[in-house]
């Protein structure tokens, strides 16, 4: 999907010569998540995972050759770019909560940690070759072919998935058809409102800050110089630095609310950080750091979502987790595409990493009332620390 991906964004730029027009695409690969994905979360819950699964690879397979034959026959436009990405975010909304609840039927909750921060570790392998090998296959033979790896690559993911095997696995309870039951995940949130303002957070990251398409672009175009292939280093020298991130995350951050919030104040100053990099040398540097804090904030936050999450309605809240996290991405990127074109790449970006850190700090305030938290200074070995606040004694 790194591949599919960047080679949709490209393709577009290369068609319109517009950040906005690949902030457009970002928005509808992922605004389908918003409306559908509440109910990909119930069929999470209610049907077989892997077949799920099974069912949205196939659907991606088979929409990577229809981009495929598009582009290699020279008749693919805009508009066909477009369709594909609301077709794309549909699966997607059905695919995300069932590969997600699949991960702790494989595992169980006891070792559900390590297993998502294996899990994003694999994804950011796939994430350091996908953009270098794009922007290789790009360069040299165009994007019909990256799209055509793309679609034998989801066919082998239908393959392992069916290899599984169901008897070793701990499947959660099947929910049964009954009125309201996306209603009952929601409701399930709001009444934890520490698990709600994680998913807040979740989404209003997503819209701040996870604009990499509509940015990476620009710069390999406006500010670099480098193209295609300056596009895909980028990419994976983003991916390099999010797998350092899993397993900083993995080894070292406990299972809480306020490792989430500092993993996303770390990743809005990084960010802005990054948009005001002097030379190539430093970018690529802060790129890295921006993408271990990526990884730091998803791994802490997704982990934390499943495990406060009851398994009866695990699919209903990942279903909400997602899209928000997604669907604030989709909206980011056109915020940014329009920030790019109006300020430049650089002064956009620093606005994003600048509202990224206040709605942090918005967040933060909240969950310290939920948990009735207050600053208090201390000689070692912090001098500033977290503590509960005392009991009103009315």
């Amino acid at each position: 999907m790194w591949m599919v991906r960047m080679s949709t964004d490209w393709l577009v730029l290369e068609l319109t010569g517009s950040s906005a027009a690949v902030g457009v695409l970002v928005a509808l690969q992922f605004l389908p998540m918003l409306v559908v994905g509440p109910f990909g979360g119930l069929l999470a819950d209610r049907y077989d995972k892997r077949r799920l699964v099974e069912s949205a690879q196939v659907a991606n397979a088979v929409l990577a050759a229809g981009l495929a034959v598009l582009t290699l026959t020279g008749a693919v436009a805009v508009w066909h770019l477009y369709v594909v990405a609301v077709l794309l975010g549909v699966v997607a909304s059905v695919d995300q909560p069932s590969r997600q609840v699949l991960v702790s039927e494989v595992v169980g909750d006891q070792a559900l940690q390590r297993a998502v921060s294996t899990m994003n570790a694999v994804g950011q392998a796939g994430g350091l070759l996908g953009p270098a090998a794009a922007g290789f296959v790009i360069a040299h033979w165009g994007e019909g072919w990256a799209f055509t790896v793309n679609g034998v690559v989801a066919l082998c993911v239908v393959a392992v998935v069916a290899s599984m095997r169901a008897r070793e696995m701990q499947p959660a309870p099947r929910v049964p058809r009954a009125r309201g039951q996306v209603r009952e995940g929601v409701r399930y949130v709001l009444d934890r409102p520490r698990l709600a303002w994680v998913i807040v957070l979740a989404g209003l990251m997503g819209a701040l800050g996870m604009n990499g398409p509509v940015v990476l672009t620009a710069f390999a175009q406006d500010v670099w110089g480098t193209g295609a292939g300056g596009f895909g280093l980028y990419n994976s020298v983003s991916a390099l630095g999010a797998l350092a991130g899993v397993v900083v995350g993995a080894r070292f951050l406990r299972l809480r609310a306020r490792s989430v919030v500092g993993a996303s104040a770390l990743f809005a100053v990084a960010e802005a950080t990054a948009a005001l990099s002097p030379t190539h040398g430093v970018f690529l540097v802060m790129l890295a750091l921006v993408g271990a804090a990526t990884l730091l904030f998803l791994t802490s936050a997704a982990t934390l979502v499943q495990l406060t999450a009851g398994p009866r309605v695990r699919g209903r809240v990942l279903a909400l987790y997602s899209p928000l996290l997604l669907g604030g991405h989709a909206l980011g990127g056109l915020l940014q595409g329009w920030l790019t074109e109006q300020l430049g790449v650089r002064a956009g970006l620093v606005v994003t990493g600048a509202l990224a850190l206040l709605a942090t700090a918005l967040v933060a305030v909240a969950l310290a009332q939920v948990g009735r938290l207050r600053p208090a200074l201390r000689r070692h070995p912090w001098p500033l620390t977290i503590v509960p606040r005392a009991p009103d004694p009315t």
